[in-house]
């Protein structure tokens, strides 16, 4: 059963973001609820260890004369499914810049993608992910060009700052003006707050008709079969001068706001905050376990993982994995090791010394990745993220394919056995390489990891015995099978870490009601010996008992291991 809005609770709430306008705003809210009634599905689909999600733009493969959102749905159907069983589609909506995150209009689908009717069809095989892009639009949507000519409905719409104003303490994600200049139509010039470009203005929360606008997007989402909501850059959305603008309490409060709307008309969706920011202030974002995100990105599994490799020690992943502790067991971690953008930097302070988040930056670069800076608060700059495809990133141009497959793979089937939601970016599962000539033609570092492939080129290749990317994917697909047939790696499970004597190997024990399994992982180069954890094991993998009382594990090889 949906849970009904507690009408006084929420029209307190209301008053301490908007005050005197709170009683309006839940009228609006009632609307919107009575609008999507009848649109929205309510079929219970509880997380469980068959979820996956694949991360890919909606044009990542394509067909000469096919809507890219159609020979998605192929690639889907045929080199995802059953074992990926959701779809993260990265904006698809009319956009102006930044590869879809300055979107035009929240309510169509980009027409170079296909349609509504394509989308559906794709959710018909697949779970699906949305972005909702709602710290920021582009600066040619009819919004906020209504609000350049100064239209009643719209005039509070955006942000506009005194430049002169200091603004010092707002802390930034990109070394870029936080303020830009845009003329009214009376003439006048107003600076807008732009936390990511000049592309890219961003919305004013403070402004009740802001709020409802941004729910109806949501609700819109949810009614077009979304079962996860990504809340892109979540953190920056409430801004207050003489802050520093990120993590606010009114951020917090609106995302639960706007999960108790959701939650009284289904009990399908799952919001997914996305900050890339140090892991204490990322998993705030779980709220009590119960009032705010379902899901959190677990920013600084990746960049540790690549840390893990590079030192062949896992001391410092096993005692920050063990550190771990969720608020409730109905709020998990959505792992992931690569996505659309850099590989965040941001994550790893306070776990690994800055010198070696900086010794991470010249190994992007020694691999043909590039870094990105942000300012900091005292005029210097450091790295906040890393430009490079993670298979790149793992392993250098010296290297053979077999180095190269086993560091991929150790690091992936480490993240999707971690407890959680495993994202498995497309480039990833098909074992793809740094992509210079998108850096080269656009001047976007981030294209280096965003490359568009012809499908029936991929296809040959995926298919090619012995390729790098028939070797990637098969045991990527391998490794999925097996996770989605073990009750042990439900998402909500318990997980320990055995902190071993020997820091070459890590060891996650997996618990879901009666099955147990330890998943190993040796990050050396060289063979390592432990003493077995459990008398009789069966190797899922190799398909085979294993009583022996000392487990020889090959040089960065991985193991799951279920507890008979």
């Amino acid at each position: 059963m949906n849970k009904k809005l507690d009408k006084n609770k929420t029209i307190d709430t209301l008053k301490g973001l908007y005050g005197d306008e709170a009683n309006g705003i839940y009228l609006g809210i009632e609307n919107l609820i009575e609008k999507y009634q009848s649109k929205i599905k309510n079929e219970v689909q509880p997380l469980n260890e068959k979820d996956a999600i694949l991360i890919t733009y909606g044009d990542n493969v394509q067909q000469e004369g096919v809507p890219h959102l159609k020979t998605l749905k192929k690639f889907v159907d045929t080199y995802c499914l059953p074992e990926i069983n959701s779809t993260h589609i990265l904006p698809c909506f009319p956009y102006t810049s930044d590869d879809g995150f300055s979107v035009t209009d929240y309510y169509e689908i980009d027409p170079d993608l296909g349609t509504w009717k394509e989308i559906g069809e794709l959710a018909e095989t697949s779970s699906l992910m949305f972005d909702a892009v709602v710290n920021h639009m582009s600066k040619s949507s009819q919004w906020f060009q209504s609000y350049l000519a100064q239209e009643e409905d719209y005039k509070d719409y955006f942000i506009a700052v005194n430049p002169e104003i200091d603004l010092s303490k707002v802390v930034r994600p990109r070394a870029l003006p936080l303020l830009s200049p845009f003329k009214l139509k009376n003439g006048e010039e107003k600076h807008i707050w732009t936390t990511f470009s000049e592309d890219q203005v961003d919305l004013n929360f403070e402004s009740p008709k802001v709020f409802l606008a941004i729910l109806d997007v949501l609700l819109h989402y949810t009614a077009k079969g979304a079962k996860f909501i990504r809340l892109d850059a979540i953190a920056f959305l409430w801004k207050e001068i003489g802050t520093n603008c990120i993590h606010l309490e009114q951020t917090h409060t609106i995302i639960k706001l706007y999960k108790e709307v959701i939650q009284t008309l289904t009990s399908n969706l799952y919001l997914i905050t996305e900050t890339n920011v140090p892991h204490k202030e990322n998993i705030s974002y779980f709220g009590n376990g119960e009032d705010e995100a379902d899901l959190v990105y677990n920013f600084t599994l990746a960049p540790l993982l690549v840390y893990s490799v590079m030192k062949e020690d896992v001391a410092i992943l096993t005692n920050w994995a063990s550190s771990l502790q969720m608020p409730s067991n109905k709020v998990c971690f959505f792992n992931f090791t690569a996505s659309h953008d850099g590989l965040g930097m941001r994550p790893l302070q306070g776990i690994i010394p800055d010198s070696e988040i900086l010794d991470l930056a010249k190994r992007a670069e020694k691999h043909g990745g590039q870094v990105g800076y942000k300012n900091n608060e005292d005029g210097s700059q450091s790295p906040y993220e890393l430009n490079c495809n993670y298979l790149d990133l793992l392993s250098d141009s010296n290297e053979s394919d077999d180095n190269r497959v086993a560091k991929m793979m150790i690091t992936q089937s480490l993240m999707v056995a971690f407890p959680g939601v495993p994202g498995i970016y497309f480039h990833s599962l098909v074992g793809s390489r740094n992509y210079y000539k998108g850096v080269e033609e656009s001047g976007i570092k981030r294209r280096i990891n965003r490359e568009k492939l012809n499908f029936n080129s991929l296809e040959k290749e995926l298919n090619e015995k012995d390729s790098l990317r028939n070797r990637i994917y098969s045991s990527y697909k391998k490794i999925l099978s097996v996770r989605s047939n073990q009750k042990a790696f439900n998402p909500f499970g318990e997980a320990t870490y055995a902190k071993l004597a020997n820091d070459k190997v890590f060891v996650i024990k997996r618990v879901y009601e009666n099955d147990t399994i330890y998943a190993i992982y040796n990050f050396s180069s060289a063979s390592q010996n432990i003493k077995s954890l459990s008398n009789t094991v069966f190797d899922l993998f190799a398909n085979k008992d294993i009583k022996e009382d000392t487990w020889k594990l090959k040089p960065l090889s991985f193991y799951w291991l279920k507890v008979k």
